[in-house]
């Protein structure tokens, strides 16, 4: 089956190497670095969600009104609106996209980050609402029916929508995370289970822990397994490497102080990251520098764990080769997100996907002669 890649969709230039050159929502430069994804053979595109920055729906909707065949995956907490409310907006952005929409839906990984909006359940209740709201918005975008609601967290009476998504049955639902309570969640509500990238034998068992989470809630298919990894490439290893140290250098310095990074706000407290999922990141740079062919962990010690910050370093053919790896665990999407946005999303797209593409291809055709 071909594989792929979900890159990364902002609205302004900042990342954690570098300060933003303007506004929180730059419009020219979310269509720009759309545009890019869509010219150099990225599948979709993923919003990411922060208590302070511009509201990703609007901004999906702005880009999915750009772009011809960019997909966009939308990420949404549930604590910011009642989940008939988002599955009608869902659907409208499916709509505005013809067919172009995924949602990946954040239990909230710190209390701290999810009480800045006013959530304060405990992350045990966060989970279970969660799934109650995967369940609500999967009903409202199926039922042509009007239908009733009576659970933990959400009550309603003889609910139906007149907006549904283009796509049939409905679109995806995407869901991360690397708790025990994540993993019955994911395994069995969600369409896509989005890992952050660990070395081979740590992802090889997640997946088969989502994969025991979905026959427990007594699915035949389990959810697709999608991992991220932050690539850092050069025309030389050795090239590669000296742009990989100047990087965590970098990090570094704007976590520091010296500049400021737009991502900052959401870095991980003094005391150390509450979520499993970073917990397990720093243990990971705890244990070694370097795993497997081209895994590094330094970014992900740098950042504090936060979110998707483990690096895939080489030569083109050194990351596809990483990349391919993770495809022979049984991996259906890469995520990838460079520290220099537009540049690294054109070079990765010109440079790493295509011989990724090519070799799974030709193991695809291999298995079918």
């Amino acid at each position: 089956m071909p594989i792929e890649f979900l890159g990364i969709a902002a609205t302004n230039d900042g990342s954690e190497t570098t300060p933003r050159s303007g506004g929180s929502f730059d419009r020219e430069y979310t269509v720009r670095l759309g545009r890019a994804h869509e010219d150099f053979g990225w599948d979709r595109v993923l919003f990411a969600y922060g208590s302070g920055a511009p509201e990703p729906s609007a901004a999906a909707a702005w880009l999915l009104a750009h772009t011809d065949t960019l997909q966009v995956l939308l990420a949404h907490r549930p604590n910011v609106s009642y989940p008939t409310f988002a599955a009608k907006t869902f659907a409208t952005l499916d709509q505005i996209g013809d067919g172009r929409l995924t949602v990946h839906v954040i239990t909230g990984g710190t209390d701290h980050e999810q009480q800045r909006e006013g959530d304060y359940l405990t992350k045990d209740a966060r989970y279970s609402r969660t799934r109650e709201y995967m369940q609500i918005v999967k009903k409202a975008w199926t039922s042509h029916e009007p239908f009733d609601w009576d659970g933990e967290h959400y009550r309603f009476a003889d609910f139906v929508s007149d907006t549904f998504p283009v796509q049939q049955p409905r679109p995806d639902l995407s869901f991360g995370g690397s708790s025990d309570a994540a993993y019955a969640v994911g395994g069995a509500e969600a369409d896509v289970y989005a890992l952050w990238g660990e070395p081979l034998a740590e992802t090889a068992a997640q997946i088969d822990r989502v994969h025991a989470a979905a026959r427990a809630a007594g699915r035949t298919t389990p959810p697709r397994i999608q991992v991220a990894f932050r690539p850092i490439i050069a025309p030389t290893e050795e090239l590669a490497w000296e742009k990989a140290h100047r990087t965590v250098a970098r990090i570094e310095a704007i976590r520091n102080g010296n500049g400021r990074s737009p991502l900052s706000v959401s870095r991980p407290p003094a005391s150390g990251p509450e979520n499993a999922g970073s917990q397990r990141l720093l243990e990971i740079a705890e244990r070694g520098e370097r795993f497997d062919r081209a895994l590094w962990t330094p970014t992900a010690r740098a950042s504090g764990g936060a979110g998707n910050s483990n690096a895939l370093v080489g030569t083109p053919e050194t990351v596809a080769a990483a990349l391919l790896d993770y495809v022979d665990l049984g991996v259906d999407i890469i995520s990838m997100r460079g520290y220099d946005l537009l540049g690294d999303a054109v070079d990765v797209g010109r440079y790493v996907i295509p011989l990724v593409r090519e070799e799974v291809a030709k193991r695809d055709a291999a298995r079918r002669g």
